[in-house]
């Protein structure tokens, strides 16, 4: 049997939910997601107005983060700035289809792309 053990990546691990954290505690809005693949932590993507997995992913020292848009399979290393193959991680794997992205619905500003980074 292969040892498919990445240190800093839990494929055990469910995502915290089906958006931004830290965006939904502040009455924030994203873009994209990216969930932690150490701790399941889901944050807004670097082109978000707060950047919130990044920030995670440092602060955690949690170094790979997957994406949590649907249809999209990959996982991006903080430290080395690289995309990554590894182990797959606890579903789900994105957030709800029916989820608009930006996201959350209410909270996107009429001008939203005057605001990615």
């Amino acid at each position: 049997m292969a040892d498919d053990t990445v240190p800093g990546i839990d494929p055990d691990v469910p995502p915290s939910g089906d958006g931004c954290a830290e965006c939904l505690s502040a009455g924030g809005w994203w873009f994209h997601l990216r969930r932690c693949a150490a701790c399941g932590h889901v944050g807004c993507c670097d082109s978000s107005p707060a950047q919130h997995a990044t920030a995670h992913a440092r602060t955690a020292g949690h170094p790979f983060f997957a994406s949590f848009e649907p249809g999209e399979d990959w996982l991006w290393n903080v430290e080395t700035e690289q995309y990554y193959r590894g182990p797959a991680l606890h579903p789900p794997l994105a957030h709800p289809v029916d989820q608009p992205a930006p996201g959350p619905r209410d909270r996107v500003p009429a001008d939203w792309q005057q605001h990615l980074h």
